[in-house]
């Protein structure tokens, strides 16, 4: 605390993202990273940017990134938005499309920087019980709101709520957004961006960080009416003209256009998440349903917690998270085939 310090900032709680351990021969299976590299385009595509235009600011709209990316959905350019990963898309949907003096609706058990973003914007959140099953329940979503969000699937369970339960929702609140984050929706469910045009109301987010494996290179989208693009755009321009850079609107590009390359990485995960899905249950875990590139699972009689740790002194790490509901379960980034052995041959020893 300083006494430089805004009166806000005394208040605020931060988001604390997946540790980045710096250890040697390091397992590291806790950010949901995705275990196969970026297609060989995407590095050309950085390659060749890198010259003399670096001097010059890029393309303020990515315009030819949005029509890429527009094709590939099927939607018009003014219905995507881009921004720096999908979290600064998340924290201008926050400021732009949910103050409305009732409360946001989201999971209790969900995506943790859902409550950040209200602290930050002084909106209020009220979090929705997922079922005895850790699922979404549309009915409880039926009351009155200034806007719902929810990850689909969602994270840290993995589950997926089907697109026709994701209709009830929208349906249930004709004069609210409905944001559906979609940062794992590649992994093995079905996409509410087929929605878009049938309700206005409806904005789906997604990230190359996980199925194009592009963490590292930040790029995220919003898709929805061309209304709710203008607003990101307006809270956007008022905040960063820029998001992207010219490596991060090459790249992104080069993405979308090496499909082979991204159905081949989306099989390998989900091969290995159903492969080590089933050596977790022969060792007596309990393993969520999962749609993700990660599986979130408890042990019959062990600590989640006390596992994690021994895991941790084999140089294997994995996510933990003391909260009421989940402090038993552990969040297990889908590796590659090496890294899934280590893991359940660590597990064994425990």
């Amino acid at each position: 605390m300083s006494k430089f310090w805004s009166p806000k900032v005394n208040d605020l709680v931060p988001y604390v993202p997946g540790e980045q351990p710096k250890m040697a021969n390091l397992v590291k299976l806790n950010t949901n990273e995705n275990p196969f590299g970026p297609s060989p385009r995407v590095l050309e595509a950085i390659q060749a940017e890198l010259n003399d235009n670096l001097r010059l600011y890029p393309d303020p709209e990515g315009e030819s990134l949005r029509q890429t990316i527009a094709g590939y959905h099927q939607v018009k350019p003014e219905q995507v938005f881009l921004g720096n990963g999908s979290d600064e898309v998340l924290a201008h949907i926050f400021y732009g499309l949910f103050q409305h003096g009732e409360p946001v609706l989201f999971p209790d058990v969900t995506y943790s920087f859902y409550p950040v973003y209200c602290g930050l914007y002084d909106i209020e959140g009220k979090k929705v019980p997922l079922t005895d099953t850790f699922e979404i329940d549309p009915d409880d979503y039926k009351q009155p709101n200034g806007g719902v969000i929810f990850p689909n699937p969602n994270a840290p369970t993995g589950r997926y709520l089907e697109l026709a339960k994701v209709e009830e929702i929208l349906r249930a609140n004709p004069e609210r957004v409905v944001v559906v984050d979609e940062a794992y929706i590649d992994f093995g469910g079905e996409s509410a961006i087929a929605l878009v045009d049938a309700y206005p109301n409806l904005l789906v987010s997604q990230t190359l960080s996980k199925a194009r494996s592009l963490a590292g290179l930040r790029v995220g989208f919003a898709i929805g009416h061309p209304d709710l693009i203008e607003a990101l755009n307006r809270v956007k321009n008022s905040f960063n003209s820029y998001p992207l850079d010219r490596l991060a609107l090459a790249g992104a590009k080069a993405a979308y256009e090496d499909e082979a390359w991204f159905q081949k990485c989306c099989n390998g995960v989900v091969a290995e998440r159903e492969r080590l899905t089933g050596a977790l249950e022969e060792l007596g875990f309990e393993v969520l349903p999962s749609k993700a590139n990660f599986v979130f699972a408890r042990h019959a009689s062990q600590s989640g917690e006390v596992l994690a740790q021994g895991l941790r002194e084999q140089g294997i790490i994995v996510r933990h998270f003391s909260k009421p509901r989940i402090s038993e379960f552990l969040r297990i980034t889908i590796g590659t085939p090496e890294q899934n052995d280590a893991l359940i041959r660590g597990l064994q020893s425990l």
